[in-house]
């Protein structure tokens, strides 16, 4: 080849190399306006249950609430604050100016927090996820972020990334994680912060109207949220606060798809938005409302719904710590609640409220302990279950649950059954097994058109089973 040509075919392949870097950069830079452009919003319903399917299958979950409101412990000037809950509302209940409850933020100090052993605690209790209060309206952060100094790391001695601890713990132990974040912050200017009589006197004024929100909800709260997202990469982001009268519908609808934009599979609840009916939590029908899932609080749901729901429970009163607060559920009563909700097609987040020390009340712990013991035995009529077509519950004292996608069916009696007990809603096939779970032989039974199925208990059973919350009857057949 002659040198003139030699150069012409290096001139021709330089330019066709350039052509295609730019081409490839514009592919690339389309792909990328796509993914920016995509409507989260309309999510397709085989999208939205291909997202939802983990959530849905864990039905058991950690709350955890925990910031400087654990130092007053619902107490302040020597008197026990009542007021809406009096632990992480102290600041609200009891009118605390921001730099005296700066004060109790600089002695946050949780030197007896142990990442590992909370993991721990929640893998024994045999949850499958955790949702840990990031910030709550108090504004404090347990994160170092970079968006403000009034953080865990930057504000006290302690220095150290909570978040970050924690995240990485559950990971280690396969535990989902999902951060709960106010809207409400009543530390910052912006958004209705305590003792600024114009935008709030008391109970926060439903009226008056901050002009400054936007500015806050721009340069603060998304950044934080975007933070978190990028630093944690939680599985669920568990809003509150959304009834302050600056944040509106529209609001709600744009952070949703913010959020999803920043990671499409998280998962996001209805209080994002404006539309739950209050502590009953479940969404109004006057608009389409964004979030993934209703959020009933402190109440199990009364019946079933079509819509995705998970109700949070205290175990005492408060959410936050209190040291006057013994007024404890027993372990019964949360193993029950756990039954009913997945009988229901919900899901159950159980809170506990750390002292300021990094400790977990000893009683949150003996009843984790004992519902970690009763799901070590029951636990497959629970997780990855279902709710049955027409029938959750006989009356009071039976509910009913389905193993997801199978004809395994689960009878759950709230009390201890003698002798005998009888299942109207569920017809075992022909010469099949009847299990008690905890017990290793199958049971004697019979099944009878138009009574159903009944089956003989023995006082050995009972007696192998030993004490327990609940007894569950695995039957193989199908709903009647």
């Amino acid at each position: 080849m002659m040198k003139k040509e030699l150069i012409v075919v290096k001139a021709f392949m330089v330019v066709f190399i350039c052509v295609s870097l730019l081409s490839c950069k514009e592919h690339k830079k389309q792909e990328l306006t796509q993914v920016e452009n995509v409507n989260y919003l309309e999510e397709s319903k085989e999208d939205f249950n291909k997202r939802m399917t983990w959530w849905r299958e864990a039905k058991f979950g950690m709350f955890i609430h925990w910031g400087p409101y654990a130092v007053p412990a619902g107490i302040y000037q020597e008197k026990e604050i009542n007021g809406v809950v009096g632990g992480e509302w102290i600041m609200n209940d009891a009118q605390i100016p921001i730099k005296e409850y700066e004060a109790f933020s600089k002695q946050f100090v949780p030197t007896n927090f142990d990442a590992n052993k909370w993991a721990s605690l929640i893998k024994e209790a045999g949850m499958k996820y955790v949702v840990i209060t990031s910030k709550h309206h108090d504004g404090f952060a347990l994160w170092d972020s970079k968006v403000s100094e009034y953080d865990i790391v930057d504000y006290t001695s302690y220095g150290k990334d909570i978040l970050k601890q924690l995240s990485e713990a559950c990971k280690k132990q396969g535990i989902k994680f999902g951060l709960y974040h106010s809207i409400m912050d009543w530390h910052h200017p912006q958004a209705q912060a305590i003792n600024e009589p114009e935008y709030n006197s008391g109970e926060h004024d439903h009226t008056r109207i901050n002009p400054e929100f936007p500015s806050y909800l721009e340069n603060y709260l998304k950044p934080q949220l975007k933070e978190l997202i990028e630093s944690y990469d939680p599985e669920i982001l568990w809003f509150d606060g959304e009834w302050m009268p600056e944040y509106t519908h529209e609001n709600g609808l744009e952070l949703y798809q913010y959020i999803r934009s920043l990671k499409p599979s998280i998962i996001i609840n209805n209080r994002i938005d404006k539309g739950r009916q209050g502590y009953q939590g479940m969404n109004n029908d006057d608009f389409d409302y964004a979030g993934d899932f209703g959020t009933p609080e402190k109440q199990i749901l009364a019946g079933t719904s079509t819509m995705d729901w998970e109700s949070c429970m205290t175990m005492n009163d408060t959410w936050g710590y209190k040291k006057t607060d013994d007024n404890w559920k027993s372990a019964e009563t949360l193993v029950h609640h756990l039954i009913d909700a997945a009988a229901k097609g919900g899901n159950y987040l159980l809170n506990v409220g750390p002292k300021a020390d990094g400790i977990i009340p000893e009683p949150s712990v003996e009843r984790l302990e004992t519902i970690g013991k009763w799901l070590s035995v029951n636990n497959e009529a629970i997780f990855k279950t279902e709710k049955l077509i027409g029938n959750y519950q006989q009356g009071e004292t039976i509910k009913y649950t389905k193993k997801k996608g199978q004809s395994v069916y689960f009878a759950i009696s709230l009390v201890q059954p003698n002798k005998e007990i009888t299942f109207k809603h569920l017809q075992p096939e022909p010469n099949s097994k009847v299990m008690l779970l905890g017990y290793d032989e199958p049971l004697e039974w019979e099944f009878i058109e138009g009574k159903g199925l009944t089956i003989k208990i023995s006082k050995t059973v009972l007696e192998e089973v030993g004490k327990t919350e609940a007894w569950t009857f695995k039957i193989n057949g199908k709903e009647i």
